[in-house]
């Protein structure tokens, strides 16, 4: 058999699901064919007749999966350092959100953006995510709040991967907060989401998945079931930004309606949780809007452990709660904060945020028939890459075999 390329003499975590822990094989090999893994193993179990035009010895280096970033805010204008030192003052999120600040705050800039800066902008975000094996990544529009401003978010999104080698998913999320011109008129905004930047935006093709703020600041369980329901109509699936501040019933509501995800989740109760479990959807944490934000109420680990719920983790990059482009941070941020082990936080990076975004059968793991996408490692265990604060040892960066 004939490759495009082989990456030889290498040890792999492969976090295939059929083998133990982190799927680690010594003196593995990978061969990879019109940009798709045909054999990755042990060397000693590859075809006889393997070759390839291209052929890399990896010097014992370390490759994994490449890494999946299933939660961001990649696409906004601005920043709110401004409100970063109001909450170190004492003012709390809820407080500066009911004040005009938060989410709105960088309405506000995003709608006074052209897609050209948004680009611009997220464009450096990206990179650095990139510069750290980051091959799949998911990005939610919400700072638009209106047709106009959504459409241009997600066409943002949409270009980033025409710009880089990546692979970019596109998450409606209208329902992230209440506009200024709808102030008073929840359920009519919830109609404008629903009727009319919905079936646009879907139309257009802009849309992978929809999602919702269900929480006291955001949206009711109500306005938020029909959000869904309006998904459910264009055939597309739903995630959901779920007790982050509050217990409101969005992580049940979420797989009533077999979500990929339910994301924070840190007031999460065991029903929910094993409501969860039973509809398949995966949890996502956020670590770092956790660290941001100072909060003290740890997510339930040892029951999304004890009903098996898949736990992926995210930077939720976005410029009021979580500014973070570093994957790396938010596994060490995993397991310092939430007592999340080596193995859970590579998992929650690759193959468990594989499913949060609904892309298990092409990315997440080394095997063959999915996507060529790896990360390659300058390191001596696995660990070191949930260990270390600052030091990026990534080698190199693969991306459909290239």
């Amino acid at each position: 058999m004939l490759c495009d390329r082989l990456w030889r003499n290498a040890r792999l975590a492969t976090l295939a699901p059929d083998l133990p822990g982190l799927g680690i094989v010594d003196d593995g090999l990978i061969a990879c064919r019109d940009g798709t893994i045909v054999f990755a193993g042990a060397a000693r179990n590859a075809p006889a007749a393997l070759d390839a035009r291209d052929i890399v010895d990896c010097e014992q280096r370390w490759i994994t999966p490449g890494l999946i970033d299933c939660h961001t805010h990649l696409v906004h204008a601005g920043d709110r350092a401004q409100e970063f030192e109001q909450r170190l003052n004492g003012v709390s999120y809820e407080t500066i959100a009911r004040q005009g600040g938060g989410i709105l705050s960088t309405v506000r800039a995003t709608r006074a953006a052209s897609e050209a800066e948004l680009v611009a902008s997220a464009l450096r975000r990206l990179d650095a995510l990139l510069a750290e094996g980051v091959t799949t990544i998911e990005v939610k529009s919400g700072y638009g709040l209106s047709l106009e401003h959504e459409r241009k978010m997600l066409s943002a999104a949409r270009a980033l991967s025409r710009e880089r080698p990546v692979s970019v998913l596109t998450t409606f999320l209208g329902a992230h907060a209440l506009p200024p011109e709808f102030v008073g008129h929840a359920d009519e905004y919830i109609t404008d989401v629903c009727e009319v930047m919905l079936p646009a935006l879907a139309r257009a093709g802009l849309v992978d998945a929809v999602d919702a703020f269900c929480e006291r600041i955001g949206f009711s369980v109500a306005q938020t079931r029909r959000v869904f329901e309006a998904a459910a109509a264009h055939g597309l699936r739903v995630k959901l930004h779920a007790e982050q501040l509050s217990d409101c019933g969005g992580a049940r509501l979420a797989a009533e309606f077999d979500a990929l995800s339910a994301d924070h989740l840190e007031y999460v109760d065991e029903s929910a949780i094993a409501a969860m479990a039973a509809a398949g959807t995966a949890a996502v944490l956020l670590p770092g809007a956790f660290y941001t934000l100072r909060e003290t109420q740890l997510p339930p680990l040892s029951a999304l452990r004890a009903h098996g719920v898949p736990i992926a983790l995210a930077t939720d990059c976005n410029p009021g709660t979580s500014p973070l482009t570093s994957l790396l941070l938010v596994m060490n941020l995993a397991a310092t904060l939430f007592r999340m082990t080596v193995d859970e936080c590579l998992i929650g990076v690759t193959r468990a945020a594989a499913q949060a975004i609904g892309v298990q059968t092409m990315a997440g793991t080394l095997e063959t028939g999915k996507h060529c996408d790896l990360a390659v490692w300058n390191i001596e265990r696995p660990a070191e890459l949930v260990y270390h604060l600052g030091r990026n040892p990534l080698h190199a960066r693969v991306w459909r075999g290239r």
